[in-house]
């Protein structure tokens, strides 16, 4: 009290002398100290606040809300930071035991992050105990994200948490995420490889692997594509001499008419030969250097498997939005819901399926139709068109057993000649079965967490794998290393599918994009961005122009690949669409759905349109459904068409039905 009272003296006097200075320097010092004493007192009200939950849901939320409004030029980039921030707030919650407020932060901001696969296992964690118990939160908790940003977006970034003093969310970045600052602006498109991915090895093992020079030996056109060439060039060549014949007879009496003809073809020859050397360069999948000897080497195609591919090219229907193709539906019976894939050989005597018992099972058309020793039927049945198969241990076994995986199967696919099988497991590994010796010949391990999708290259011997681990890999039969890691998607690489020139290989993610990825590099070299939710399935056209990719929505996309521009159905599915097929010549396209459906789609007409400069996806530029095929209650698991032009597709009965 009587220091106030001084002070009111002392700021008289100076009034009263005119000491303005003085008196505005008194007034400073006393704003000072009351300010310092405030501050304490905000410490101590922070210190008594320290474990209050709201902070989290505070600080996460505003941040969530000023990056959906910033610029769309740093937007996405700015998007990425909330995914990790999103796991460690929940995770940092239940640590602390505030478990009810962590699963009512979880489930308000859920939605932003419905493609991560993470999520369902972490809405299982009820107790801090289950941080450690449960493999994902462990290694979500011991390992850093890695989040790719430009300068711009980052001096924003930082200049909002200094701006806000968020120190919930400064702490967990400073302990959780590292950050890759790149100079210069974001672009339209970033290059999101490794935008958002955990940091361990993967990353030096992924750039070791990618510098490797591989020669990946002489990938010429498929041998579907030669035995189309044959035939062609036979016809033309038919054709050629007829019209020399008439122009011969027609020019007999012109004296050098012979020399001229015979000059004339020699020309032609050379002309053949130059566009042929052209097409095997550009075919190749990779041209390392001239003449360097390869290191591998495809195998020998043998003379009775190119006759068998030349007698289904001479004997394929042609389909167009007028003539439909034939449907060859093959249902198995009594799976349990045990069924997770299935595939179906070039020529349909075989079909493949991968069970949840980690069990394989090749079924053999051949033996299905003979009549079986004992009626009896129990177990994982198959019929084809209609006709019930018994599979009991007294008669004889119309499938094949293959074991060797130890968690559940969730993909299996056939070679391009049906010699060999691939099948994918969620103990993250994937095997190589012979289907000729049925036996298993190598095991491929290199994906850390359960693979969702393998298949088959189009010439063989090469594959390519997706997996919950966001990376898809590119393999060799004859190595059991990868040869390739393609990283950069912000989830689970759900699918994968061969362009058909074999350069190129593309993916679909559960971070609703589909990528492109260069085989030679290892690099994203084009992000189709339009789906709403995980894409499940994807399908290339058979000119290698445009791709097909259908998401758990129901929605179907048929890209430009070059261009990046997509056309949509008005309606596809009702439910998640599991796979897409091309006719051969690219003029129909299948899709098959957990709605118990398969639609057929005219691509022809409608891609017409993309290869216009001012189409922007108007009501003309929509996918045309032709027709739709109900099953009694069976979800399509798998579509393929044969080289003869006839649609083959397979599911699981559901139970119930």
């Amino acid at each position: 009290m009587e220091d106030e009272e001084m002070e009111k003296k002392v700021q008289q006097y100076l009034q009263r002398k005119g000491f303005r200075l003085a008196e505005l320097a008194l007034h400073e010092e006393r704003n000072r100290l009351s300010t310092a004493s405030s501050s304490s007192f905000s410490e101590a009200a922070l210190s008594r606040s320290e474990n209050d939950p709201a902070r989290y849901y505070d600080g996460y939320s505003k941040l969530r809300t000023w990056a959906y409004s910033s610029l769309d030029q740093y937007k996405h980039e700015l998007l990425r930071i909330l995914y990790p921030l999103f796991i460690h707030c929940f995770m940092d919650l239940v640590a602390e035991g505030h478990t009810q407020e962590a699963h009512s932060f979880f489930h308000t901001f859920r939605e932003d992050h419905e493609h991560s696969r993470d999520l369902k296992k972490l809405e299982g964690i009820l107790s801090p105990s289950h941080l450690e118990e449960m493999e994902v939160a462990r290694s979500l908790r011991e390992n850093k994200f890695r989040i790719k940003l430009c300068g711009s977006s980052y001096d924003l970034l930082l200049q909002y948490l200094h701006k806000t003093q968020a120190l919930v969310l400064l702490g967990i970045i400073n302990e959780r995420i590292t950050f890759e600052v790149s100079s210069g602006k974001s672009p339209l498109i970033a290059d999101d490889s490794d935008a958002a991915v955990l940091i361990g090895t993967s990353k030096d093992l992924r750039k070791q692997i990618n510098q490797k020079e591989v020669h990946w030996g002489m990938l010429e056109d498929s041998l579907e594509e030669r035995m189309e060439k044959a035939i062609s060039d036979s016809d033309k060549t038919e054709t050629e001499s007829k019209d020399a014949d008439t122009e011969d007879n027609k020019k007999r009496s012109l004296e050098g008419g012979k020399q001229a003809g015979l000059h004339k073809k020699i020309k032609k020859d050379k002309l053949v030969g130059a566009a042929g050397k052209n097409m095997k360069s550009e075919t190749s999948m990779v041209s390392v250097a001239p003449r360097v000897k390869p290191e591998l080497t495809l195998p020998v195609t043998s003379v009775e498997v190119e006759q068998s591919i030349l007698e289904d090219l001479r004997n394929r229907a042609h389909l167009n939005s007028l003539a439909l193709p034939s449907v060859s539906f093959y249902t198995f019976l009594n799976t349990h819901n045990g069924l997770n894939c299935s595939s179906i050989s070039h020529d349909g005597s075989l079909v493949v399926g991968g069970f949840a018992d980690s069990s394989v099972k090749v079924w053999d058309m051949s033996k299905i139709g003979q009549p079986p020793k004992t009626s009896c039927s129990q177990g994982e049945n198959g019929h084809s068109q209609g006709e019930r198969v018994s599979t009991s241990d007294e008669g004889r076994k119309s499938y094949t057993l293959f074991q060797g995986h130890s968690g559940q199967v969730y993909s299996a696919t056939f070679s391009p000649i049906g010699d060999f099988l691939l099948s994918s497991s969620s103990d993250s590994t994937i095997r190589l079965w012979s289907t000729k010796l049925n036996a298993n010949l190598v095991c491929y391990k290199g994906h850390n967490y359960p693979v969702w999708d393998v298949q088959f290259s189009p010439v063989g011997h090469y594959f390519a794998s997706a997996s919950h681990d966001r990376t898809a890999r590119i393999w060799s039969m004859d190595k059991i290393q990868p040869l390739r890691i393609m990283a950069g998607h912000l989830s689970d690489v759900d699918c994968v599918q061969w362009h058909v020139n074999c350069k190129y290989i593309a993916t679909g993610s559960s971070d609703r994009t589909v990528r492109l990825w260069d085989v030679q590099t290892g690099e994203c070299i084009r992000m189709f961005i339009g789906h709403r939710s995980m894409v499940l399935s994807l399908a290339m056209s058979p000119n290698g122009r445009y791709m097909a990719s259908g998401d758990e929505d129901g929605t179907i996309m048929v890209w430009d690949i070059s261009s990046g521009r997509y056309i949509s159905p008005p309606v596809g599915h009702n439910s998640c669409v599991w796979s897409l097929a091309y006719s051969c010549e690219g003029a129909l396209l299948a899709s098959g759905s957990a709605d118990c459906t398969v639609k057929l789609w005219d691509v022809s007409s409608s891609t017409k349109a993309l290869k216009m400069d001012d189409t922007k996806g108007g009501s003309a530029n929509r996918l045309r459904m032709l027709k739709v095929l109900p099953t009694k209650s069976t979800p399509v698991y798998t579509l393929q068409f044969s080289r003869r032009n006839l649609l083959f597709a397979a599911g699981a009965l559901s139970r119930g039905s």
